[in-house]
């Protein structure tokens, strides 16, 4: 494992049905790959070691005999290798004859964990050859050359370096209550399914909806291994699914269909599982012994005992080659239907500002417009807010108000917007009055420090509050979510509102939002303006243009370029890593665009103003939350403003 990643394979092999040798052949082979590529633990398809599909022929002594023969071979073969194996065989305990998965490291068996729930569908009655894990009694057995328990039991596996596992079978996961769901709350960080699953008209997209659900509810990593090409096609056909989840989202899967052995290698990430369990009070709830008399999960697993075995040590950790990759954008959904996610974090602005709104009962909204990104998406969403509630968008009241750094770009894309959106345009400008300011407070305007910066940014916010008691409006704010975290607002300035809009939307989202607006607007000048708008520098505008009239203070050369402040902010937030992994997890999604001394540098800045800037935010006005990661003091983030940012940065300083 490095930084809490443990490398996981889910293998398709080559398979001759009840040809022990050949499987076991092309089983070692993939084993070896895996191997080589710092896999520490790969699962096979279900009954892997005969096949799946052999029918009466389970009944067949020399199957079982030349089964227990390939399992000896395999255990030789593993002897030297770092590498924990899980492949499919069966077994037979005196009367019994089961359907198991065996856990194989560095020559031994570890474990025998046999299938629960067995299909009775009319391809598939394996209750003709198999019985359940149901009716086995906790015994030993000479399996393979190894004494080993066999127990009706859950088991548990345990790693040297403490990450936790255990099995299910195929068709236990399509039970109503999988065993997955107690083995998740006794513990297990990880699940492998072995699996022979057919492949039918819509059978392939419900099963992954069914795994990234299950994976999902365990808050577990799900790794499934289905038979494909080799088995009998008598009267079903198998397509080799090979697929692994992390938290109900997908990582990794095979191409369906191919008749050449296939192996599927990605990263499960322990350490974000583990957050994520700790903070879900669900889950922990649900670990907790059930009331007397009530029936539940927890009750049963309560009442078992379970076997937990420990991996013998393995050899000193070769070298961690990263296969997964890190999305450079986490806030930007990723969805097969963008347009219903774009709608959707429109319609939860929408719907926070709309109750406001009736709430409140007023009919119209003061905001000011700058041309910039954040004025812009809020503007679309009060529109949108006004059209909903059948409102006149005359009541929107866009103000611009140029200061001592507005150009004529953002200008007129800010008049052009509010015309071809047909709100009611004031222009108020604030230079005169933010000159006699300076004057009664004895400022240089020469000097352009932040209180010549802040002083404008009060300035238009007390102008947007007096409007609002003079037409009985509610000030919409316009500041976003990465704005808030690196605390780039002004106190009581673009930092205060009424309503603040877009206080869960990061800044890489904004542009998304707006860009997805001017792709499906059908006034075609209402998009020219929102692509410019789009493509303009990001600024606050509140030092003077450069001789060219063109913007000269770029909010990304002072903080730093948003995208990376995002992809910190989303890993701080929503799993609570440690710099060190983040700062790792960033030079790989950002390799080839940043040097990792930038990334640094900035991860530095941002920790620094993290920590320092939470002051702006534990007096935040209200305002929706619109994905899995908010900053409001009210419920997501609560951090006191004097909490000490040292330890981090002091990790950052032995990070080169």
């Amino acid at each position: 494992m490095k930084h809490g990643l443990i490398k996981v394979a889910a293998a398709i092999p080559a398979v001759k049905v009840a040809d022990t040798k050949f499987n076991l052949i092309e089983t070692e082979k993939q084993i070896a790959i895996a191997e080589g590529q710092g896999v520490e633990i790969i699962v096979f398809p279900e009954l892997s070691i005969t096949g799946y599909t052999c029918q009466d022929l389970f009944q067949q002594q020399l199957l079982l005999d030349d089964t227990e023969q390939a399992v000896i071979d395999l255990l030789e073969f593993t002897r030297q290798l770092d590498i924990t194996v899980i492949v499919g065989a069966p077994v037979a305990v005196g009367a019994l004859l089961l359907n198991c998965a065996l856990v194989i490291q560095q020559g031994k068996l570890l474990g025998i964990v046999a299938k629960t729930f067995l299909p009775n569908y009319s391809e598939f009655y394996e209750k003709r050859w198999f019985a359940s894990s149901q009716d086995l009694r906790p015994q030993h057995i000479r399996f393979a050359g190894n004494n080993i328990r066999v127990t009706p039991e859950l088991q548990i596996f345990r790693t040297s370096e403490g990450a936790t596992f255990a099995i299910e079978i195929c068709e236990d996961v399509w039970a109503p209550t999988p065993p997955s769901n107690h083995l998740a709350l006794a513990g297990a960080e990880i699940i492998f399914n072995l699996s022979t699953s057919d492949e039918l008209i819509g059978k392939h997209t419900y099963l992954k909806s069914l795994l990234a659900q299950q994976s999902a509810r365990t808050i577990s990593g799900y790794v499934y291994s289905s038979s494909g090409f080799g088995e009998s096609t008598q009267d079903v056909v198998f397509g080799g699914n090979a697929l692994i989840f992390e938290n109900g989202s997908l990582v990794k899967q095979s191409e369906r269909f191919q008749i050449d052995p296939q192996l599927v290698i990605s990263e499960i990430d322990i350490e974000n599982l583990r957050s994520e369990r700790r903070t879900n009070s669900t889950f922990v709830n649900a670990q907790r012994p059930v009331a007397s008399g009530l029936a539940g999960v927890t009750g049963q697993i309560d009442e078992l005992a379970l076997h937990v075995d420990c991996l013998p040590p393995l050899k000193p950790m070769r070298e961690f080659t990263l296969t997964r990759e890190f999305d450079q954008h986490p806030f930007i959904p990723k969805t097969e239907n963008m347009q219903e996610s774009c709608d959707e974090i429109y319609n939860i602005q929408v719907s926070g500002l709309a109750k406001r709104l009736v709430h409140t009962n007023c009919k119209s909204a003061i905001i000011g417009i700058s041309g910039g990104l954040d004025s812009t998406l809020a503007l679309l969403v009060v529109v949108k807010t006004f059209d909903k509630l059948g409102l006149d968008r005359k009541g929107i009241v866009g103000v611009t108000m140029p200061g001592f750094g507005t150009t004529g770009r953002t200008y007129k894309n800010a008049m052009a917007l509010m015309e071809h959106l047909g709100i009611t345009i004031r222009e108020i400008d604030i230079k005169a009055s933010v000159l006699q300011h300076f004057k009664d407070i004895g400022h240089d305007p020469e000097v352009h420090d932040s209180t010549y910066e802040n002083a404008q940014a009060r300035e238009r916010t007390q102008i947007l509050m007096d409007l609002s008691n003079q037409m009985n409006g509610l000030v919409i704010g316009t500041g976003d979510l990465s704005e808030l975290a690196l605390g780039w607002c002004t106190y009581n300035g673009d930092h205060m509102s009424m309503y603040a809009v877009n206080a869960g939307v990061p800044k890489t989202l904004t542009q998304y939002l707006v860009r997805y607006a001017a792709d499906t607007t059908k006034d075609e000048n209402v998009r020219k303006t929102l692509i410019d708008i789009v493509e303009t520098p990001i600024s606050p505008e509140l030092k003077p243009a450069d001789d060219k009239g063109e913007i000269a203070q770029k909010t990304e050369d002072l903080v730093g370029p948003y995208e990376l402040h995002d992809f910190f902010l989303y890993y701080v937030l929503r799993c609570g890593f440690r710099p060190s992994k983040i700062y790792w997890m960033a030079q790989n999604a950002f390799r080839g665009v940043y040097p990792d001394s930038v990334i640094l540098h900035w991860m530095r800045i941002f920790f620094r103003r993290f920590f320092s800037q939470q002051f702006k935010r534990s007096c935040l006005p209200d305002g929706p939350k619109v994905g899995s990661v908010s900053l409001s003091p009210r419920g997501d983030w609560r951090m006191p403003s004097d909490a000490m940012s040292t330890n981090w940065l002091n990790e950052l300083e032995g990070l080169s």
